[in-house]
């Protein structure tokens, strides 16, 4: 399960976490790879990228909009969600009713819709329209009804 870290407005996010030697350290068996929005590194499994997570937790905290787990090339899991699938609190099974849009628009995080139980995510193109980039989230129930 890969991990995606969006980066947050004015970062460049892969050349801070490769100027430093203590993310660098962390993350030299794991080949990030710089995408325009962000971060993605690969990993073998959902506790192999919490663990990484954890270990770059200050730089989350000042770098980076968002963490999310790639389900599949379309899908993406939040953190919250990711967590409990991992402590057995949650099965994940589609159609996953708890989802969310997010909207990239030139290396930024601009939008986050909540996709209503039944709609598919064409179902919003007119507004995400001009987007780079849609992630589907899948997220968790107490996520969805903060948004």
């Amino acid at each position: 399960m890969d991990v995606l870290l969006v980066q947050a407005d004015g970062v460049d996010l892969y050349s801070t976490l490769l100027k430093s030697e203590t993310s660098r350290g962390v993350l030299r068996f794991y080949h990030p790879s710089r995408l325009e929005f962000g971060v993605l590194i690969r990993t073998a499994s959902l506790a192999s990228s919490l663990s990484i997570i954890s270990e770059i937790r200050w730089y989350i905290r000042r770098y980076v909009e968002v963490v999310l787990f790639r389900l599949t090339d379309e899908t993406y899991c939040s953190f919250e969600l990711a967590k409990q699938v991992y402590e057995r609190d949650t099965k994940l099974a589609a159609p996953w009713e708890y989802r969310l849009l997010y909207g990239i628009l030139d290396g930024r995080l601009v939008q986050s819709v909540k996709m209503d139980p039944g709609r598919d995510r064409e179902s919003y193109g007119e507004a995400f329209e001009g987007m780079d980039d849609v992630l589907e989230v899948w997220c968790s129930e107490s996520e969805h009804a903060g948004l």
